[in-house]
């Protein structure tokens, strides 16, 4: 399944400084029974965004309209737990592109890469900094380059650059997860299968 080609992200942002977000906070197990990719984003942080009635929590940031964007500016140790892509589905389905923290799960980050979800990870000093600019001003845009590899604070110029597997960055840019990447390589394929 393609996704939305990931060039330059300029966005305001939604900010969690939580540390360790695991991914059955991001999307609980009694959600994982559908099979479509779909719906997904109904069910993010289901547990802090609505009370057992299903009225939603005031106090949660994705409650609160001060804040949005298709930014997620995370705390440290984001991801980490069970290695569901149903995390990251919800987090796309949702309408977010790319999360920042200072750091991610190792498995929660690739499946980002897979999904369609630019993980972009940041010294401590800058999410900081990106912490600070939202909570003084809400409407603060950042700027994802991925052609160079590069964050941006928008209101300060204040940048740092990301790493990212070339593969995976080629891919991002095209809106290819691994099957399309095969699929886009079917006539050299066949070229291939064929001289032999």
């Amino acid at each position: 399944m393609a996704y939305d080609k990931f060039t330059v992200l300029k966005s305001t942002a939604v900010p969690l400084p939580a540390e360790n977000v695991d991914t059955d906070q991001i999307i609980p197990a009694r959600f994982l029974k559908a099979t479509e990719r779909e719906g997904f984003g109904d069910n993010l942080f289901r547990d802090w965004r609505y009370d057992v009635e299903g009225n939603s929590k005031k106090d949660f940031v994705l409650n609160d309209p001060t804040y949005s964007g298709k930014i997620l500016v995370a705390g440290k140790n984001f991801g980490s737990g069970s290695s569901r892509e149903h995390a990251v589905w919800a987090i796309y389905d949702y309408g977010f592109r790319c999360v920042v923290s200072s750091f991610f799960a190792d498995i929660f980050k690739n499946n980002c890469l897979n999904i369609g979800v630019l993980p972009v990870t940041v010294s401590a000093d800058f999410a900081e900094k990106l912490f600070e600019a939202i909570e003084q001003n809400p409407n603060v845009e950042i700027e994802v380059n991925l052609p160079e590899q590069k964050i941006t604070l928008l209101s300060t110029g204040d940048s740092e650059s990301f790493d990212i597997n070339e593969y995976k960055k080629d891919n991002m840019q095209n809106g290819f997860d691994d099957i399309d990447y095969l699929l886009n390589m079917s006539d050299e394929i066949d070229a291939f299968v064929a001289s032999k």
